[in-house]
């Protein structure tokens, strides 16, 4: 067995559960095995996951990080062996969705490279992120990765949505982000009017084109963020601007069965991101 193997090995046997918390997924409070994460709904057991978002599966630790960061396997290797030291069970991380907030640290050098690719790849007028980027809302890390502040009731970081800049795409969160605490926010707090989106990237988007009301992103497509009843208790018109994709259409009619007030606000295209570059 080569050196490479050995730590492959090591790695391999960490609870599965452990991982999904570390990239900020959230646990379906309906089914013990069932996961939200950024890149879809997975079902766990025991060493073996399937996505079934898109129909992927695979085994062990190291799989299941390639697939929720999407990045390759010597990066992801080492990116295990960073946060889980020694053995593949450390208790302490069992608890990790209360432990403490990592936050890229920032990186005014790359803030250029985030800076283009909101505006020539994503389209996002700078008049939205100029102004986020001042409050360091958003931000660039050393790794030219865009950063996304969620930030809690009391105005405190409470996690951060990670999206990379390069030709590989890739997503993720801060470790220790906890996304029932708070959301990230683009648009004026006194509107009586709130659209809900997948992700930072779409709460931009859509907020150019309903610059009025206040646009959150839930981090992905969940049906309840434990946030959103203080919104409903407010009597706010609120809208579920979920992707137009199989996924948001059932997020959305579950966030309805809990609410059944909210409103479904559906792109005409994929996403408010897509919506926006057609524009």
């Amino acid at each position: 067995m080569t050196p490479i193997q050995k730590r492959a090995e090591r790695v391999r046997a960490i609870p599965l559960e452990a991982v999904l918390r570390l990239t900020g997924a959230r646990p379906d409070p309906h089914d013990r095995h069932k996961w939200h994460t950024s890149q879809g709904v997975l079902s766990v057991t025991g060493p073996k996951f399937i996505n079934w978002t898109c129909g992927l599966g695979g085994g062990g630790a190291i799989d299941l990080a390639i697939h929720l960061n999407q990045r390759g396997f010597r990066e992801m290797l080492e990116w295990l062996e960073h946060h889980f030291p020694g053995t593949g069970s450390p208790p302490a991380l069992q608890s990790l969705p209360h432990g403490q907030l990592h936050l890229p640290v920032p990186d005014p050098q790359k803030l250029w490279r985030v800076k283009s690719y909101l505006a020539s790849e994503r389209r996002l007028p700078p008049a939205l992120t100029d102004p986020l980027i001042a409050s360091a809302l958003i931000y660039a890390d050393a790794k030219a990765n865009v950063v996304f502040v969620l930030l809690g009731q009391e105005g405190q970081p409470v996690g951060a949505e990670l999206r990379g800049t390069t030709h590989r795409p890739w997503r993720g969160m801060a470790p220790g982000s906890q996304k029932d605490l708070g959301c990230f926010s683009i648009g004026p707090a006194s509107s009586l009017s709130v659209i809900l989106c997948e992700s930072a990237i779409d709460a931009i988007s859509c907020a150019a084109f309903h610059p009025q009301n206040r646009c959150l992103s839930t981090a992905g497509a969940r049906p309840n963020p434990r946030w959103l009843h203080t919104l409903t208790g407010q009597g706010l018109e609120i809208f579920c601007g979920y992707d137009a994709d199989a996924t948001g259409d059932a997020m959305a009619q579950a966030m309805q069965a809990h609410y059944p007030l909210v409103k479904r606000l559906r792109p005409c295209k994929k996403d408010w991101n897509d919506v926006l570059k057609a524009s």
